[in-house]
């Protein structure tokens, strides 16, 4: 598969991602757990919206060095407007963690830990799910057209289903782990497991953990598709889609307490997956140009949130 990524590139990439991990490891540690505040939030949301701008530039200089002017604008801009795409489509996990968090009862100061791991663990799957897809993209072109009607049916749908809470009992995980796993009756501080009267045990936490980390994936069976309709480069498609779920956590705690105002962003993210599909199916005939792509993207997303401000929410007892 053709790709501007070099070893060199890869190995810059992944060294970026793992220290800034560790950071985040070492920073949840020593704080230990508490209840995140929308300041610390903010910062946080702050921190990786910078890294993930900085690596971008840096991308930029080293393409503009070694490649030109030229290319360096596409991939820069391909970068970011993918980055954009996921960032936007990331926002409706966070409707379904909070179901999950309530449906638990997870205690706030260890919400921190269970997203951690969870997203630690989508980036795993969704890295995989990535260059199985950018595999299948320079083997068979024509799956892009699938992708992009798979897109299409699926903006439909979240369009039929906005604003109705995911049914969380109808989820297999769940169900295997309810009838395969020991599971205990409560939380035991920020364990995953604990050994009880000789058995392993598994507490709601690491049921949460899982619950995240495979959440995150069904979505990335959505938003990974969307992020092809921009770029076909897998070096661009998996860094842009890493650093846009690095930042996941922050943005849960961001906007955690305000997703009932946000009632019409589910439309808007909707319309994002609708003009995505379309601009796939139609890339045989008219490829419509990236700058175009990013401002149309923020234009839907911006006008549901402004909306959402504006119109108020209808109680589902009169909807």
């Amino acid at each position: 598969m053709h790709t501007i990524g070099t070893s060199g590139m890869w190995a810059a990439f992944l060294a970026v991602v793992v220290v800034a991990l560790a950071i985040d490891f070492l920073v949840l540690r020593s704080n230990g757990a508490h209840r995140v505040g929308f300041r610390e939030a903010l910062y946080w949301s702050f921190a990786w919206i910078g890294l993930a701008l900085a690596f971008n530039l840096g991308l930029w200089w080293w393409l503009d060095v070694h490649a030109g002017r030229t290319v360096a604008n596409e991939v820069g801009l391909e970068f970011l407007t993918g980055y954009v795409v996921e960032k936007a489509l990331a926002v409706d996990n966070i409707f379904v963690f909070l179901t999950v968090f309530n449906s638990f009862a997870v205690p706030a100061e260890q919400r921190q830990r269970a997203l951690m791991l969870g997203v630690l663990g989508a980036i795993v799957l969704r890295a995989i799910l990535i260059l199985v897809g950018a595999e299948l993209v320079a083997e068979f072109h024509w799956i892009l057209y699938v992708f992009g009607l798979f897109l299409i049916v699926t903006g439909v749908k979240m369009l039929l289903a906005t604003n109705q809470a995911p049914a969380l009992d109808d989820n297999p995980v769940l169900r295997w782990m309810r009838a395969r796993l020991a599971l205990t009756d409560g939380f035991r501080g920020s364990a995953l497991s604990v050994v009880e009267q000789g058995r392993r045990w598994y507490t709601p936490l690491f049921v949460v953990m899982v619950l995240i980390a495979v959440t995150d994936v069904i979505f990335a069976v959505d938003s990974i598709p969307a992020i092809f309709a921009v770029t076909e480069d897998p070096f661009v498609v998996l860094t842009s889609n890493v650093f846009a779920v690095l930042g996941l956590r922050a943005l849960f705690f961001l906007l955690a307490g305000m997703v009932e105002r946000f009632h019409l962003l589910g439309y808007g993210l909707a319309a994002v997956l609708l003009f995505v599909g379309t601009k796939m199916l139609l890339a045989g005939i008219y490829k419509i140009p990236i700058g175009i792509a990013l401002v149309v993207v923020a234009l839907l997303i911006a006008a549901s949130i402004g909306a959402s401000l504006y119109v108020p929410r209808r109680d589902r007892d009169q909807a």
